[in-house]
Parts: structure tokens; C-alpha cells; sequence
């Protein structure tokens, strides 16, 4: 459906929007819509479905908010629902649940944010007692619907925020079974940064003559620099550590995410950095939810510089003075790139996404590019003299921001002792080597070789063809379905259970099948496994292939390439309040 563009003159008055929405803008320092909110916000308000492709950080939470608040009573007694806003993460439950209550004070909207992690006590006193807007994460939703503690039945708008990143997650039958329970005559708004075929068949499903909105990050006019600056350097895998300790010194970042794909790469790169002098701390899934928050408010006050952590541990973070996001290897799923670069960049600030990409990966970038439409600019490795110049640069604004500062005369009498035995000048360079040696100064850096380019391909005939491994960096990584997906899986990338087939895809060139010593007795889902090993690992869920469950056991078909890291990956966290045994099936035909 299309919908009729608004006067970009009239800022947030012209939106329709009731007077107590408008003060509590201005109260928040809000003068004009964003892209998406000009677009959005109107055919919210009239009532229409809405699918809308927004990247994070354009400001699609007030898109969907205000006019969720729109039509709420003031006030309101009810002790129902009337909205109900679906999230991947607790931490986005928290940013919406708040943003949904600075922009409803006046309407004394009630709003209560539901996720895994936090006592369910308080929720269910809170839902007891009455909300307007329920804000959570699929699974601790539909926890409340089953302990019969929330119902549906009033619900008159559902938001699926990020709606690709829930699906990644395993989801898909948790947002199905949390519709069901809602009117049929509801308002449904879908967001998602990237728009893949899984998520147009939940819009074609659920949603009614949807107006559908595109919007991606600001263009950068010729001529003009972009927001965020993204970018690449090749370096050999030996040397990616070193090489990211380079990169830090050089771009010098307030606060930066590296992203890295398993706990324990993050925790070598955090003990890595830590040993070069950075404030860095671990995120992952294998911390408690406390430690989790105190990390992240480490970052937000400033007594932390870097966060060294894997995508399910950030997703939904929101660090307003974060200026880099680093890439410790390029993303598996060019949708997880959108993700991770959606850190910084957020409402009009200036940003750097930087990766690190071994050469086989260049390809890889190349499919980040085609997704984003954006070009990702390769660099070359910073070498010893242009990191000895840019500490020096350091020094000397070090330097000016201490002149500006003045507060000297405690020192003159240092420097009058000084200059009658020695020059002026002489001194000041002292006194500018000491403080440069103290900063780092010129420590004893080695050259990082680049990396030996590829070797031209020749032609080879089917028997040279590679098998296994090396298929996969070819692009033959076994039989998959329309959507690039291993496997048998649903159309709307919900795993289902699912058997096998006449034909044993664990013999696929590039493919093997995990034994995990868990089944249904343990009340293990198929949601479980792929949620599971795409958030431990790092590998996105469209990677994992057929999954067989049995009483006792499951059995699940992996990329051979990243077996192994998806075995460590589980051995070390819990599924279902379990740790499970796994290990390659020992009878893979």
C-alpha cells in the first residue's frame, strides 16, 4: 500500500500527533522526525499494518511508539494490555520499555518490560495490578500465556521489533503461537533491518494490506562524509590479534564494541588488550545477567574503553557515546554485519565500523556490499611509522589540551631551577619525551607482513574439484533450499522437528551432522538447539540444517567448517538448564 509523503517542513506537529506526545518531545529535546518517523508515524495513526526495512539507529522505536500512544486513553484503568511489543533481547525490552514511558508520562501509560533473567515475581505483581504495554522477549511472553498471568485478548496493536533477529534466534514458533492468542482484528507493525523472504512470509500471514516503508541510513550526498565510516583491512589470521592492537592505537576510539564469534575468542582478545594497556572487558553468554549489567555500566560511565563481546551478548545495546564497532572477523551472515554496525552511527552521530578479513574472506565482503548497498573501503595496515606518528599526535594534542587548561605555577619553579643550566627549549622537549613514554611512546612494534595474495585460479576438471572444507570456501557448501538455507526448514525459517530425508546430507560436501545428548525428555525444541548454537558460535541460523530429536538424544546438521567451534561453543553453556555432551556423530556416513 502507498501512502501519500508528509511536508518535511512540519516537523513533529504535522504528524497528527495529540498535544501530550508533542510537550513530551519538546520536553526530550526531540525537533525533527527522522526518515522513518515521517514516513511511519502517519499511517500508524490512521491504523494501517505496516512493514518498514530500517536499519538500527534511525529511530524506528519512537516510529512505532507514538503512535502506539496515540490512540491510549489517558489515564486508563484496565488491567488488560492494549499493545504488546515483541523484542529479540532484554537489554531492547529495556530501551523500548523506557522510551515507551518518557513518551506516555503524561498519559500515565503503564508499561512493563518481560524478559528472562529478572525475578518473575515482579512481573507477575505488575501485570496483576494492571499494564497499558507489554514489552518482552518471545519466550518469557509466552511463558506469562501459559501461566495464564497475561492475556492477549485486548490487544489492539503488536509491534515484532527486529523481527529478522528473532527469527535468527529461533523464535518463529514462539511469535507464532503469541499472535494466536491475539485478535484477529489487531493492528500488526513489523520492523526488521534487513528484509529476507522468511520475514515477507510472516508479513503475508499475519498482516493486512501492510503500507510498506524502505528507509536505510542517511545518504551521503557526493562530496560529503558518511556517518559511518566502513572499512577493512586483510590481514593473515596469525597476525589479527596484533593487527586489531594496531588499528585501537591508531583510530584511538572513546568507546568501541569488537565483536568477536565465540566466548572464547572473546576472552583472548579481552586478556590480549588488557595486556596492551586497554580498559577491556568480556560480554558473552556464559556470564550471569548481574555481570552483564555491570559490564555495560562500566562502559556507559567511562571506566570502561572497549567491549570485547559476541552478537548474542550485544544485541540491543545502546551506548550513546560508542564510536567504533570492530569486526575481529568478518561476520558469517552479511545480516549480522547490519546488526553489529547498527551500534554506532545511532540518531545522526558519526561512527566507524571497521573488520578484519582474512583474504579468502574477501568475498565475503563483497556479499556485505551487495546487502547494505554501501561500499566497504579496504585499507592498508597501519605500519610502525604511522603508529609512532599517530602517538605522537596524541602527545602533542595532549599537550595543547593542558595549555588551554593553564594551572602552571606550581611547576615555574621547577622550570626557572631548570633553564639556568639548561636552554628553554631543551627542557620542553624533556619534559614532551617524558610525557610521550609515559603515554606508550615508541615501545618496540613489528612489522605485520601482509598477507600473500591469492593464487590465480585455473580451471580444473571435475575430478580436481575440493571436498569437505574446502568446498565451502569455493561457495559449495552443500544442498540448500531458496533462501540459502542448509536443510530442511520452514518457510518462515522456523525450525520445525524434523526427520530425515531419503538422502543423507552429513555425506554433502561440506556438511556434518552433531550428536547432542539431549531429547524430549529434557523438553528439548528444535528452537532450542538453533537458538543455542547461532548464539554461542556465531553462525547464523540459516547455516543450520536438518534436526532430529529423539527421547535421548539429537542430532543436527552443521557446516563442516565450523563443527568444531560449535562443539566447544556448546560444551560450555547450558540448554535447558543442561550442559550437553556433543560430539560429530561417530556413524556420519
Amino acid at each position: 500500500m502507498e501512502h501519500e509523503p508528509l511536508d518535511t517542513e512540519a516537523g513533529f506537529s504535522g504528524l497528527g500527533l495529540r498535544a501530550e506526545l508533542l510537550r513530551a518531545l519538546t520536553t526530550l529535546g526531540y525537533e525533527e522526525p527522522t526518515p522513518i518517523q515521517r514516513e511511519a508515524i502517519p499511517p500508524l495513526v490512521a491504523g494501517h499494518d505496516l512493514v518498514g526495512q530500517a536499519a538500527t539507529g534511525t529511530g524506528k522505536t519512537a516510529a512505532f511508539s507514538l503512535p502506539l500512544l496515540q490512540g491510549l486513553d489517558a489515564n486508563r484503568r484496565e488491567t488488560e494490555p492494549c499493545a504488546l511489543v515483541l523484542v529479540p533481547t532484554r537489554e531492547l525490552a529495556e530501551q523500548v520499555s523506557q522510551a515507551v514511558h518518557r513518551y506516555g508520562k503524561e498519559l500515565g501509560v503503564r508499561v512493563l518490560p518481560v524478559y528472562g533473567g529478572q525475578p518473575i515475581g515482579r512481573q507477575l505483581g505488575a501485570l496483576a495490578r494492571g499494564v497499558d504495554v507489554v514489552v518482552g522477549t518471545p519466550g518469557r511472553v509466552l511463558d506469562h500465556i501459559d501461566r495464564g498471568t497475561l492475556h492477549l485478548g485486548d490487544v489492539r496493536t503488536v509491534v515484532l521489533d527486529e523481527a529478522d533477529e528473532m527469527l535468527d534466534m529461533g523464535f518463529a514458533e514462539d511469535i507464532e503461537a503469541i499472535l494466536a492468542e491475539t485478535p484477529a482484528e489487531r493492528q500488526t507493525v513489523l520492523f526488521s533491518a534487513t528484509m529476507p523472504p522468511r520475514i515477507d512470509a510472516i508479513a503475508r500471514r499475519h498482516l493486512r494490506e501492510p503500507v510498506r516503508i524502505t528507509m536505510g541510513r542517511k545518504t551521503v550526498e557526493p562530496g560529503e562524509m558518511p556517518l559511518v565510516r566502513q572499512s577493512a583491512y586483510i590481514v593473515a589470521r596469525p597476525y589479527r590479534a596484533a593487527a586489531l592492537g594496531r588499528i585501537l592505537d591508531v583510530e584511538a576510539p572513546t568507546a568501541a564494541i569488537v565483536f568477536c564469534r565465540t566466548r572464547e575468542e572473546v576472552d583472548q582478545v579481552t586478556e590480549t588488550l588488557n595486556g596492551r594497556g586497554y580498559r577491556a572487558e568480556a560480554l558473552h553468554g556464559g556470564m550471569s545477567q548481574d555481570q552483564r549489567d555491570r559490564v555495560m555500566n562500566r562502559l556507559r560511565a567511562g571506566t570502561t574503553e572497549l567491549l570485547v563481546a559476541t552478537d548474542v551478548a550485544a544485541r540491543g545495546l545502546d551506548v550513546e557515546q560508542l564510536t567504533h564497532v570492530i569486526n575481529f572477523n568478518v561476520p558469517v551472515a552479511p545480516e549480522a554485519y547490519v546488526h553489529r554496525i547498527g551500534r554506532v552511527g545511532r540518531a545522526g552521530r558519526e561512527g566507524c565500523a571497521i573488520t578484519l578479513a582474512e583474504p579468502r574472506e574477501q568475498r565475503m565482503l563483497k556479499a556485505i556490499e551487495r546487502l547494505t548497498g554501501q561500499r566497504i573501503t579496504l585499507e592498508k595496515l597501519p605500519t610502525v611509522t604511522d603508529l609512532r606518528a599517530r602517538r605522537l599526535e596524541l602527545t602533542r594534542a595532549s599537550l595543547e589540551t593542558a595549555l588551554e587548561g593553564g594551572d602552571f605555577e606550581r611547576f615555574r619553579v621547577v622550570l626557572e631551577s631548570l633553564t639556568g643550566e639548561h636552554d628553554v627549549e631543551d627542557v620542553a622537549l624533556a619534559a614532551i619525551k617524558l610525557l610521550h613514554e609515559a603515554a606508550g611512546g615508541d615501545d618496540d612494534e613489528e612489522e605485520i607482513p601482509s598477507p600473500v595474495p591469492p593464487r590465480e585460479r585455473t580451471p580444473r576438471n571435475r575430478d580436481d574439484r575440493p571436498s569437505g572444507r574446502d568446498s565451502r570456501r569455493d561457495g559449495r557448501s552443500g544442498d540448500r533450499d531458496r533462501d540459502g538455507r542448509f536443510g530442511d526448514r520452514d518457510r518462515d525459517g522456523g525450525p520445525g522437528d524434523r526427520g530425515r530425508s531419503g538422502r543423507d546430507h552429513s555425506s554433502d560436501a561440506g556438511v556434518t551432522r552433531l550428536f547432542v545428548g539431549l531429547g524430549r525428555r529434557a523438553g528439548l525444541r528444535p528452537q532450542d538447539l538453533v537458538g543455542a548454537i547461532a548464539g554461542e558460535s556465531g553462525i547464523n541460523s540459516r547455516e543450520i540444517g536438518a534436526i532430529q530429536i529423539t527421547d535421548r538424544f539429537s542430532l543436527v546438521e552443521v557446516p563442516e567448517s565450523a563443527a568444531d567451534m560449535i562443539i566447544d561453543a556448546l560444551q560450555h553453556s547450558f540448554i535447558r538448564g543442561r550442559r550437553p555432551s556433543v560430539r560429530r556423530e561417530r556413524y556420519n556416513r
